[in-house]
């Protein structure tokens, strides 16, 4: 949604160009197309935009006042504006640009993260000449991303600015989301365009067909256990309320996808927690023996990173006709806004179900069974031992943080199967999930950008050896750029969970071997670094990493840890 900052008029100059005045032989200059595109920005609310060089809509940005993120590769950059997005469900949007050529080349890999779990996000690559752009090998990027954007489309004619972003904001804000791109060509920036006739795209909802919310409704009466299955789609809607509500009305247990974590409070006697790879034994438990699954904003896409659910009966709620039907039969399809689609079957519900229905049962059932397996992984989340169990640490940091003023977020890998079962969140949108590609490093990227869009939380990523080879120089854009994360590292020296895969290699030549001192990187780019062994200093440290935060000093974390391969999975 647009920001609530004054505006300028329709046509009106931002004041970075119009404060030029009078050209030679008194003529007064004109708009060009990279002040176009920041103005456009700016009145669409963008107050960031994070990129690396050559792009000159940097330039064209910081004249408008919108403040440039400079990064060390294109990949974080892009996680970043991800986040920028997710934290704030759409209201801000996340922006960035980079070079053509190899700039956008190197930049696929976080645009088709986003695709994939319909991230809303403004992508502007600078593009070759018009001359050339379409000459083998040069990269064109509205061709090449085209098939993991929502919309891909290149500037060849100035006067055609203002329609084309209009194009992407409206792809942006409007049914199910994802990334637009719009390329920019090297030559084009500086042309004159003349004034710009821009408003802000509205944001448009729809909702379910009322014959398909009383067929869900019957559909939901007739169940004896159903289980209610939440998505990323409730953080988009912001339909944390209503979840709430539905759940509390039929007395139904609720789990969530790893996108959908924190869309439902984890300390609610009805919440069985998140399922991804790793899942909480109640999730597994309740899926199994249930009688109809509720799909609510999800897609039930099918993947490695998910719950995989047995054949059941499915009321499917989605944004998008194209996911019914696609992994799993819909029995009956609700296609609209998640806010609106349970809006209506709470009003159809009601007419049958006067008040709340006794939960008791339930809670006593959720209680076991998670008191049950608790029961099996206290050792490990208690755990003396030295090398450290991972689990220990996760444990001592959510005990440590304030979870209600905390956003934090896996990577991949163990760091996402070890603290995703385990870590309760009780605010909607403090747990950055993710899961559906797992691009090793994304998580640093995610948490500068949570940073930047709610510098107020203490902001996490949980890592490891592995994915901190990936981006880790990245640590030092979040000292350069006074960004204070808190950057946890488990560190074991090893790809943990490739070993079972790698025997051979890893006998023969140590292939799976990984080292470095983290914490002493971390304090040669000029943030907070500090190695923990011992299990008495996981609380001392964690508290010391916060204190450096706070004065505006990113802290990164390093324990070390046992090769733990141990995960909740059923």
């Amino acid at each position: 949604m647009p920001s609530n900052r004054p505006r300028p008029t329709v046509g009106a100059r931002c004041g970075a160009w119009a404060a030029a005045g009078n050209g030679q032989n008194g003529r007064e200059e004109r708009m060009k197309v990279g002040q176009a595109v920041a103005e456009i920005m700016k009145r669409e609310g963008i107050e960031i935009l994070c990129g690396y060089p050559v792009n000159h809509l940097l330039e064209f940005a910081a004249a408008a006042d919108i403040r440039p993120v400079i990064v060390r590769q294109e990949r974080i950059g892009l996680h970043m504006a991800d986040a920028i997005s997710r934290v704030t469900s759409g209201k801000k949007i996340g922006a960035f640009c980079m070079q053509h050529g190899p700039g956008s080349e190197n930049a696929y890999g976080g645009v088709a993260q986003a695709y994939s779990e319909s991230v809303p996000m403004l992508v502007i690559p600078q593009g070759y000449p018009r001359r050339i752009a379409n000459i083998d090998p040069n990269y064109n990027s509205s061709r090449e991303m085209r098939g993991v954007t929502k919309l891909a489309e290149p500037v060849n004619i100035p006067a055609e600015t203002a329609n084309i972003l209009r194009r992407a904001f409206s792809a942006i804000r409007n049914g199910r989301s994802g990334p637009a791109l719009v390329e920019v060509p090297t030559d084009i920036w500086n042309e004159e365009i003349g004034d710009i006739d821009y408003t802000p795209v509205g944001v448009h909802k729809y909702g379910p067909d009322p014959v398909d919310v009383r067929k869900a409704a019957a559909a939901i009466l007739e169940a004896k256990r159903p289980v209610i299955y939440a998505g990323t789609g409730i953080h988009w809607a912001e339909a944390w309320g209503e979840l709430k509500e539905l759940a509390e009305l039929l007395g139904a247990p609720v789990t969530t996808s790893l996108g959908g974590k924190s869309a439902f409070p984890e300390n609610h006697p009805l919440s069985l927690g998140s399922g991804g790879n790793a899942v909480p034994k109640p999730v597994h438990h309740f899926v199994q023996n249930a009688d109809l699954i509720i799909g609510l904003g999800c897609s039930f896409t099918e993947t490695n990173f998910g719950i995989k659910f047995p054949k059941k009966k499915f009321i499917h709620a989605t944004l998008d006709p194209a996911h019914l039907n696609k992994d799993v039969i819909s029995a009956i399809g609700l296609v609209g806004d998640a806010r609106l689609t349970i809006a209506a079957l709470i009003g159809e519900l009601r007419q049958t179900i006067k008040s709340n229905r006794d939960a008791s049962a339930v809670v006593a059932e959720i209680t076991k069974i998670r008191e049950e397996w608790m029961e099996q992984w206290r050792p490990l989340l208690n755990s003396n031992e030295a090398p450290l169990s991972p689990y220990r640490v996760i444990w001592e940091l959510m005990n440590t943080v304030d979870v209600k003023n905390t956003i934090i977020t896996h990577d991949a890998g163990s760091p996402r199967d070890q603290i995703s079962p385990f870590w309760v969140s009780t605010e909607p949108l403090s747990y950055i999930g993710w899961g559906k590609t797992t691009q090793l490093g994304m998580g640093l990227g995610l948490a500068m950008g949570a940073k930047l869009a709610k510098p107020d939380k203490l902001c996490i990523n949980l890592w490891g050896d592995a994915a901190i080879g990936f981006t880790g120089m990245d640590f030092e854009t979040a000292v350069r750029e006074r960004i204070p994360i808190l950057s946890i590292l488990l560190n074991n020296f090893s790809m943990a969970i490739e070993l079972k895969v790698m025997p051979i290699s890893t006998e023969k030549y140590r292939s799976t071997d990984i080292s470095g001192d983290y914490a002493a990187m971390a304090r040669a780019f000029g943030g907070y670094g500090e190695r923990v062994t011992q299990p008495g200093d996981i609380k001392a440290a964690i508290q010391r990493g916060i204190e450096q935060t706070k004065t505006g000093t990113p802290a990164l974390l390093e324990f070390i840890t046992a090769k733990e391969t141990r995960v909740s999975k059923f």
